[in-house]
């Protein structure tokens, strides 16, 4: 049986999949588009951002090595001298150039000295309260010195990793925090581990929805609340790219099941809709509801709001 120093080990590890299959098996890479790719033997098996993921089965990894032995079947040690061999037939296999994380330097904006513009804002766009509060105490909101709300997303290990700054003005402002991993893009997570995963375009169509909840006394702390961080544009109905966001939360979140789509109702979205239930209906459950009427969820909270005041008066 061969042996495998330390050394030699750490240096296959190093191989992503993509520069893998790009140098020994180019036949089974499948472009989706632009940085996102699939393969041909697995189509729900999704490359993106230098990692793996597959999807009907709920595995990934990063390494060539994770691929073989998790999607191949091959032992560790058959993985390793079959990845040796192929370095040793291309000489000139360059490591340095496997495709890496976005390294720009990521800070969040500086805090204004209290949030009152944000809350004036969110709450003028029909958000409650005490969920806008809420939100601020967990640091995933707050107003930053140029009157724009800050929604701000972590990793697991509640670092913040992302940030989408909203314009609390009269002209429309939206703009991501230079450096923002968009993997970690604004969420609300329930404690309690569920099936169910529930996807918005924006940060505002989360809220709104989450107060939909609350407005229809249902307990929106046990919900799992998903937002894109902006639109989402599929370029292909079967093997689209999906949003690394929803990539990176299910591939930490095994425990989804059911993935509930709140999409906007027009063209883009309803197209988004389509596209991501082709691509993961194979492992999971995929619902497509919309607001039932309005373009998104804000608007249908908005709707619903003016309609409660005049019945009241």
């Amino acid at each position: 049986m061969p042996y495998y120093s330390k050394n030699t080990i750490q240096k296959v590890k190093q191989i992503d999949l993509l520069t893998y299959l790009q140098n020994f098996e180019p036949d089974e890479l499948i472009v989706v588009c632009r940085g996102n790719y699939t393969t041909k033997t697995h189509d729900s098996l999704k490359i993106s951002n230098g990692m793996w993921y597959w999807f009907s089965k709920s595995i990934g990894g990063k390494s060539a090595l994770d691929y073989l032995i998790k999607v191949r079947g091959y032992s560790f040690m058959d993985s390793m001298k079959i990845i040796l061999d192929k370095i040793n037939m291309v000489q000139n296999l360059d490591i340095s150039k496997c495709p890496e994380v976005n390294k720009t330097m990521f800070k969040l904006p500086v805090k204004a000295k209290n949030n009152d513009v944000a809350i004036k804002y969110l709450t003028k766009r029909g958000i409650d309260d005490s969920i806008i509060n809420e939100c601020i105490n967990n640091s995933l909101i707050y107003q930053d010195v140029n009157n724009n709300v800050v929604f701000v997303g972590y990793n697991e290990n509640k670092v913040p990793k992302y940030a989408m700054c909203r314009g609390t003005g009269q002209h429309r402002f939206i703009k991501e925090v230079t450096g923002s991993c968009k993997e970690y893009s604004f969420r609300i997570s329930s404690d309690v581990k569920n099936k169910d995963l529930h996807l918005f375009e924006s940060a505002i169509d989360l809220l709104s929805y989450a107060t939909i909840l609350k407005m229809s006394n249902i307990d929106w702390h046990k919900y799992n609340l998903l937002s894109f961080g902006g639109v989402y544009v599929p370029n292909n109905l079967r093997y689209s790219n999906l949003p690394s966001s929803l990539l990176n939360y299910l591939k930490n979140n095994p425990n989804i099941k059911r993935i509930i789509l709140h999409l906007d109702n027009d063209d883009v979205g309803r197209l988004s809709a389509k596209a991501i239930s082709n691509v993961l209906s194979g492992g999971y459950e995929v619902f497509d509801k919309p607001a039932v009427i309005c373009k998104d969820f804000n608007d249908f909270l908005c709707y619903v709001k003016r309609n409660i005041d005049r019945e009241s008066r």
